[in-house]
């Protein structure tokens, strides 16, 4: 099993580390090239949303991955990946990706400052810790979303089919359930294209 991480800034070493630990194979997305290479899933990692949208436009590599997500590939999108997945962003903030039926709340909780570690139950995974840094929020699922957590009554993760998001960043904990349940979900889409 293969994923794609994009690697255009934010936490994408450590989404690789905790592939890696998993026992699952990564390859960087840094330029068009990279995508010649089959995968079996995508991760968007954290960082700047609008730094990564703009470079994903940039490099060419936005037609190309809104592409592979139509044609059904399992991408997992943490905190910035969860905003360029959002199909609305409160405030008429420019989208990106725009695929998952969800409106997001950017920059929610606040600046760096208002960071935080919290612990909250995952559905199918049971309570898990969860890292926020200047996280955003769901406001609002729609569509064929589903909400999988909440922390303090804001939603912070969902799934819509082939497609997993969380406001938070669980790359940076040592807990692996949340990238094994992504695994899972491309391991199944596996099946179904076999």
């Amino acid at each position: 099993m293969k994923i794609g991480v994009l690697a255009l800034q934010g936490a994408f070493a450590e989404h690789c580390a905790m592939l890696q630990k998993l026992g699952a194979d990564s390859r960087e997305i840094r330029q068009r090239a990279d995508l010649d290479d089959s995968f079996d899933g995508l991760i968007l990692p954290g960082g700047e949303s609008t730094v990564m949208g703009k470079l994903m436009k940039e490099l060419d590599l936005l037609q190309p991955l809104n592409e592979q997500i139509e044609r059904g590939i399992p991408v997992f999108g943490t905190c910035a990946g969860l905003l360029l997945l959002a199909k609305q962003i409160e405030g008429n903030e420019p989208t990106y990706l725009a695929k998952m039926d969800i409106e997001a709340k950017r920059n929610a909780y606040g600046r760096q400052l208002g960071s935080f570690i919290a612990s909250a139950p995952f559905a199918g995974i049971g309570t898990i810790p969860m890292v926020f840094i200047r996280a955003p929020y769901i406001s609002k699922v729609f569509g064929s979303a589903k909400a999988l957590a909440e922390v303090d009554g804001k939603i912070v993760a969902a799934q819509q089919g082939h497609l997993l998001v969380t406001a938070f960043h669980p790359e940076l904990t040592h807990d692996t359930r949340v990238h094994s349940y992504f695994l899972k979900m491309v391991q199944r889409a596996a099946k179904k294209d076999s």
